[in-house]
Parts: structure tokens; sequence; C-alpha cells
């Protein structure tokens, strides 16, 4: 049973690390410095999509992680 949980948390991180990558579109090296921040953006379509899938995986990473405590 505990190496369902390994393997789910895995499989979680990888999707996980996948969705930030394809989020982090936007922002580059200049906006680390305080450029790039002047315009305010909604999320439509494709992203809003990303995003919510985002948090979805990763509360269910939380939740995997702490059932796999118990």
């Amino acid at each position: 049973m505990q190496n369902i949980f390994l393997v789910a948390q895995i499989v979680l991180a990888v999707i996980i690390t996948a969705f930030v990558l394809l989020q982090a579109q936007g922002s580059g090296l200049g906006s680390t410095w305080g450029g790039g921040g002047e315009t305010f953006h909604t999320r439509r379509g494709v992203e809003k999509v990303i995003f919510t899938a985002t948090i979805v995986a990763i509360i269910l990473f939380a939740g995997v992680s702490i059932v796999s405590l118990m």
C-alpha cells in the first residue's frame, strides 16, 4: 500500500512540474528585478484550465502525502 502512495506522489510531482513550466511563459528574467509587472492579465481558455489543474494537482499531492504518513 505504501508503494502505491509513493508512485502517486512521483506521478503528481511530475504533473505539477509540467503544469508550472507551462504557466511560466511570461515571467522572464527581466521581471525578477522589478520590470514587466505593468499590465494586468486575466487567465482565459487553456491557460485558466492549466492554472486550475495545477491547483487540483497540488491539493491531491498534499492529500496523498498526508495519507501516506498514516
